[in-house]
């Protein structure tokens, strides 16, 4: 017998009327804030991520499913799904476009890494990227947005936000960190050295508890914001605190990608275990540059879809189309015409073989079936069908040529 791959996963039966639940609900929520859908190769130049993602990021350095094809070409499978979005912008030319564009997407990625629960190694997420829009209130938006979708899949959630800054008080507080790093360097694990010289900022969101009482006393970039830095993060935390939506301020919280500025967010869950993160983003105002595009704004959001599977409240299936049954072979042809007329605009479940009275209603419990539609020998000598409204339980026999 020949198995999945570790850290690749089967998605049948529960667990996908589950991820179409989460599908269809992001989805519809995504539309009413006027996102379209786009969609962008699993596979792709493995420079898009290098540059986009950064040299210096675990993905880039440890996780991604990297190759050679047959032309020669370095590609590898999607890590995630922000950069190749970007690159189709700027393909596309939407970057030279004075109007605001937003995407929605979902699908699968991969990244090698040690599959646990809530995370292997080809994963599907859900995100919205959002262009051209510069303002915080689309930072504040994009959050409302996360949280009316988990609202709508019964998902409790808190609400960590941060911000990164940006070029203009980014780099004095990159050496004030890196000041700080130098002189603990010793009792930092070798991860967070390695990241002293490529990209300080991510030393703090190491997950090592040494590493994390050793930054307690770390500069916190808050602090040493720019005015316009400052002015954006604080109306953030006004307009959240007008809606309602509860946070808090995480001075550690840097997001795991290279191109994020200003806000960072994660939502969280304390119901899935050590990886709580459930969905996260923030503003990446360079990124379209980095990868030669016109100097756009943007802002944006990923769901992992398998990190909230078990959480969702899933509605109740109520029963719906027809299960139609022969109870004799010589109504098996009756059946198949009956069912291509009604599937026209009717959801049809139908048993190629003749059965018994029980067998077939087992059939249409299976099917979830409002209707259960048989022909015996009766039947097929009398011209009629034999019909049961499950909800209703109401029984009856009519004509077939009555049946609409």
């Amino acid at each position: 017998m020949i198995n999945p791959l570790r850290g690749m996963k089967d998605l049948t039966f529960e667990e996908s009327k589950r991820f179409n639940f989460i599908i269809d609900t992001a989805t519809t929520i995504a539309k009413r804030y006027g996102y379209g859908y786009i969609e962008t190769p699993i596979l792709e130049d493995t420079a898009l991520f290098k540059r986009s993602v950064g040299d210096s990021s675990d993905i880039v350095t440890k996780e991604m499913y990297q190759f050679e094809d047959k032309g020669g070409n370095d590609v590898c499978m999607r890590p995630e799904g922000t950069a190749g979005v970007v690159r189709s912008f700027i393909h596309a030319k939407l970057d030279r476009q004075p109007i605001k564009q937003k995407f929605y997407y979902y699908g699968a990625m991969f990244r090698y890494e040690r599959p646990q629960k809530g995370r292997l190694r080809e994963f599907h997420q859900f995100g919205c990227e959002s262009f051209g829009e510069a303002s915080v209130y689309e930072d504040f938006t994009i959050i409302t947005m996360i949280s009316q979708i988990f609202e709508a899949l019964g998902i409790g959630f808190d609400l960590k936000i941060n911000s990164l800054g940006c070029s203009n008080c980014m780099p004095t507080y990159r050496d004030n960190l890196v000041g700080f790093l130098t002189e603990i360097k010793d009792e930092l694990c070798s991860d967070c050295n390695r990241r002293i010289d490529t990209n300080p900022i991510r030393v703090l969101d190491c997950k090592n508890e040494n590493c994390q009482n050793l930054l307690k006393n770390s500069p916190k970039l808050i602090d040493n914001l720019c005015d316009e830095c400052d002015i954006d993060f604080k109306k953030l935390t006004t307009l959240l605190d007008s809606a309602n939506i509860d946070y808090e301020v995480d001075t550690n919280l840097v997001r795991g990608l290279d191109y994020y500025n200003k806000t960072a967010f994660e939502f969280v869950s304390n119901n899935i275990g050590s990886q709580s993160a459930i969905a996260g983003g923030g503003r990446y105002d360079k990124l379209v540059e980095y990868l030669d595009g016109k100097a756009t704004p943007a802002v944006g959001f990923a769901i992992g879809i398998e990190r909230i599977m078990e959480l969702v409240n899933m509605p109740k299936i109520n029963r719906d189309g027809i299960y139609m049954g022969a109870m004799t072979d010589d109504a098996i042809e009756k059946i198949l015409a009956l069912a291509t007329k009604k599937r026209k605009d009717t959801k049809v479940t139908i048993e190629y073989n003749s059965k018994g009275f029980k067998s077939h209603m087992k059939g249409v419990d299976k099917a979830n079936a409002r209707y259960a539609l048989l022909i015996g020998e009766d039947e097929l000598t009398n011209g009629t069908i034999w019909l049961k409204d499950l909800d209703t339980k109401e029984e009856k026999i009519i004509p077939i040529e009555d049946f609409q």
